[in-house]
């Protein structure tokens, strides 16, 4: 249905404020900084901060103006942005662009995990097996992946009521990542999983080849069906970084008809942090290895240590970005990493709750800052599941952030 004129004044203003904001010089100066900082140029450690779960205390959705249901989704986009600019003083970029995703779908494995919700809110769900016996994994489908249409009236609705303040147009696919055994995990159990490694290593020897040609599968009809997207600015990458870079696309490539080596792409499998690398080399990285060769740069990892793991994740080909979380050994991955890889630091995001103690958090960050001296660092601030309702704790640990990284 058609935008009403109240909504359509709010979308409009507030679209207005979002276009002037992307304008501003500084939005030119940090696009810049990141194609430096993803070349490998060492400029100065680049700053992100994704609240996540803690949107729900900065910017609740009971606050929303419009009526609709759809118009509130833009407006509360439309907000994040502004929200973002007035109150976190990272290097984000603002865009003047409005995305209307490419109508498809892509169907599940065949097989549908069962969860059990937790007793609380925003609590941890446990997943009922679903794969018992090694004959179940002949329950699994390749995906299939299916376009809604050649048309979209939504991309023809948004370019009537945005078209002429922000640039609308249609995106493919543009976030490529291959999570595997997150799949596998959700359906088999992750107790279960570990046990396979070590009592039916064929089992799952059998499960991780059949989802990585699943996923390669996806990816060949991604690319007959031509939904491939370029993904070489701020779209989201690998655990928190983005895309800006003026390697991608390749010389020569054909703008309609974009090619995996025109892209980022990553994977991770946070599902092994506790196995020897042997073992996350049997039973992910050799397959995550494969299904990223096409890709243009590629990175690797989310929240699991990856210490230990170091010099095959840096055997991934066209690895350029490497998540180094919470709970690796910063000064030992710094010695490994140096500058071949963008050091891309998880902080610790616990510091946001409980006592909000300053002068502990700034040397927690200039620790680790002085420890990757010689690396191209990012501090990426995630997992920020609650902040307790006290949302000035982003703004007060983005500026120590930024502080600091202007002496380094």
């Amino acid at each position: 249905m058609p935008f009403d004129s109240g909504d359509r004044t709010i979308l409009r203003d507030l679209a207005t404020r979002v276009a002037e904001i992307a304008s501003l010089p500084v939005m030119a100066a940090r696009r810049s900084m990141w194609k430096k900082h993803n070349a490998l140029e060492r400029v100065r450690p680049m700053i992100l901060v994704f609240p996540e779960g803690s949107w729900r205390e900065l910017l609740p959705t009971e606050t929303l103006a419009c009526k609709t249901a759809r118009a509130r989704e833009m407006e509360w986009e439309l907000r994040r942005r502004l929200y973002c600019h007035e109150h976190i003083p990272d290097d984000a970029v603002v865009e003047r662009e409005w995305a209307v995703d490419r109508p498809y779908k892509v169907s599940g494995w065949g097989l549908e995990p069962i969860s059990i919700p937790s007793s609380q809110d925003t609590g941890a769900v446990r997943f009922e097996p679903v794969i018992c016996t090694s004959k179940d994994l002949r329950k699994l489908r390749c995906p299939e992946v299916t376009v809604n249409g050649r048309s979209n009236l939504m991309l023809d609705e948004v370019q009537e009521l945005l078209g002429d303040i922000l640039d609308v147009r249609e995106r493919g696919v543009r976030c490529v990542s291959f999570h595997m055994m997150s799949v596998y995990c959700r359906l088999r159990g992750h107790a279960n999983v570990m046990m396979d490694m070590l009592t039916e290593p064929e089992w799952l020897h059998e499960a991780m080849s059949f989802l990585a040609n699943g996923y390669s599968s996806v990816l060949k009809q991604w690319q007959a069906l031509n939904l491939l997207d370029l993904n070489n600015d701020g779209t989201y990458h690998s655990s928190g970084g983005v895309g800006y870079t003026n390697e991608l696309p390749r010389p020569g490539y054909n703008p309609e008809r974009i090619e995996p080596c025109d892209m980022w792409a990553s994977a991770e499998a946070q599902e092994l942090a506790g196995v020897s690398p042997e073992l996350h080399e049997e039973f992910a990285l050799q397959f995550e290895r494969r299904l990223l060769g096409p890709f243009g740069l590629n990175g690797y990892g989310c929240c699991e240590d990856l210490t230990q793991k170091l010099d095959l994740v840096l055997s991934i080909p066209n690895i350029r970005r490497v998540s180094i979380s919470p709970f690796a050994d910063v000064e030992r991955c710094a010695e490994k990493l140096q500058a071949w890889c963008i050091f891309s630091w998880k902080p610790h995001p616990a510091h946001l709750v409980g006592h909000f103690d300053e002068p502990s958090i700034r040397a927690y960050i200039r620790r680790a800052l002085e420890m990757t001296t010689g690396c191209v660092v990012e501090m990426i601030l995630k997992d920020t599941h609650t902040c307790e309702s006290r949302p000035e704790r982003f703004t007060r640990w983005t500026r120590m952030a930024r502080e600091l990284a202007e002496q380094f």
